[in-house]
């Protein structure tokens, strides 16, 4: 928790429900079994395949960013651990929804059975599919937000496309995170917030 409180001293964790869905969710309950203990640093952590679970102090600034709504329908891309799927249904709540996307089937799997340590898997408020998150879901959309979390060299037309208007795409391009407000149906209003690493957004 000392790692929680610093975050919020030094203001990346400023929004209610967010601080109380990174209290209640509990990033030790994502890590490996080689990252056993790791879960107070401040630091991505391996999970295999090349993969991490990001940066908790990263996680905080895009969860912001995203400026989540209870009920929301989520996109998250690169579900990897899983702690970034429950993090978000913990914060959308029981009448909202996450579908997780992991082109990893290992970390699918993972990333599930991580998340199903807490009911959301159970009650249907997350659903995990082995899929390329560069097409989006197409199935689920029209979506209120969507989170990346590994670094492409754009943000894709089918992103933009499943999006709702006035919907949120938080991604990291390059090493920048960039936060994408989707004005119109052909408007977007983009920042980019420089300065961070992630790991690559594969491809199939």
């Amino acid at each position: 928790m000392a790692l929680i409180e610093e975050l919020i001293k030094d203001n990346w964790l400023k929004n209610k429900r967010v601080v109380k869905a990174v209290k209640k969710i509990k990033r030790a309950d994502f890590l490996t079994e080689d990252s056993k203990g790791l879960e107070e640093i401040n630091e991505a952590l391996s999970i295999g395949f090349g993969q991490t679970i990001s940066q908790p102090l990263v996680v905080a600034f895009m969860l912001e960013l995203l400026d989540l709504k209870e009920k929301d329908k989520v996109l998250d891309i690169g579900s990897g651990s899983g702690w970034t799927s429950a993090l978000l249904a913990e914060i959308v709540g029981k009448s909202g929804k996450v579908i997780s996307l992991e082109i990893i089937q290992e970390l699918k799997d993972f990333g599930e059975k991580n998340a199903s340590k807490y009911t959301f898997v159970k009650k249907g408020i997350v659903q995990f599919f082995c899929s390329d998150g560069n097409y989006g879901y197409e199935k689920e959309a029209p979506f209120d937000k969507i989170l990346v979390s590994a670094s492409g060299s754009g943000i894709p037309d089918s992103w933009k496309n499943q999006l709702k208007t006035g919907g949120r795409i938080v991604a990291p391009v390059d090493s920048s995170i960039r936060l994408l407000t989707k004005k119109s149906e052909t408007e977007f209003e983009e920042k980019e917030y420089p300065g961070f690493a992630f790991v690559p957004l594969l491809k199939k």
